[in-house]
């Protein structure tokens, strides 16, 4: 039976643990009319996300984390892409996990997939989650709508197994797109409380010295977005 955790005692601070109450209000705000029809619409410019589960690639009996999970779409398809793996997925918005939980149960993996609501910044949460380690851990298009995406990223590397895998796709800095297009985009996105990080892949190679794991990146649709890999 897939699993929750309702708290948001997870930070080291009073202060963290305010900021993480504060985002699920955000997001539960944003989704709850949304979570309704989000997987209809972001399928047609969320890019790269079916690129990234086939980049995932864990053995039998390894444990994979979804960090911003929101709906499940990426777990449940995942799932059905590597049946003997175990899936975890973190989201921090009650609204978007009630999708994930019925849509789970619906496709019939809720043994094989478990959620919890928590704040995917504090690493002290996302270690005592689920399980203490993970074989692999992804975003897909949460770092760019996180307040705090550095926490978050370097929450998810500390968990990750030695010989583990962290994947990424969000959006690039849309460079090569006509300008007209990508301002448009940038707007739009910001609307939804969404900005491209121009400093995502310093960040993770800053993680990826200091952890000795090699990083490799990949620009897409013509910097519309991007795949950074660390292993």
């Amino acid at each position: 039976m897939a699993a929750s955790t309702f708290t948001f005692s997870m930070g080291n601070s009073v202060h963290s643990d305010q900021k993480a109450a504060e985002t699920a209000q955000l997001m539960d705000g944003i989704y709850k009319y949304q979570r309704h029809f989000y997987d209809v619409t972001r399928k047609y410019y969320l890019l790269g996300r079916d690129h990234l589960i086939e980049q995932l690639e864990p053995g039998p009996d390894q444990t994979v984390l979804e960090l911003g999970c929101g709906t499940g779409r990426n777990l449940i398809g995942a799932a059905k892409r590597y049946p003997n793996v175990t899936f975890h997925g973190i989201d921090i918005s009650q609204q978007m996990l009630e999708t994930a939980r019925e849509s789970v149960a619906r496709a019939g993996l809720s043994d094989r997939i478990y959620l919890h609501q928590g704040d995917a910044s504090s690493s002290s949460f996302v270690s005592s989650a689920g399980a203490p380690e993970y074989d692999r851990v992804f975003y897909s298009y949460t770092l760019s709508m996180m307040p705090v995406w550095r926490e978050a990223l370097a929450a998810g590397l500390d968990c990750l197994s030695a010989d583990g895998r962290l994947c990424i796709v969000d959006f690039g800095q849309l460079d090569r797109l006509p300008v007209w297009f990508a301002r448009l985009l940038r707007t739009w996105l910001a609307s939804f409380h969404v900005t491209p990080r121009a400093d995502l892949l310093n960040e993770v190679a800053k993680l990826s010295d200091r952890s000795g794991r090699p990083m490799t990146s990949t620009s897409l649709y013509r910097g519309y977005a991007t795949y950074v890999q660390v292993s």
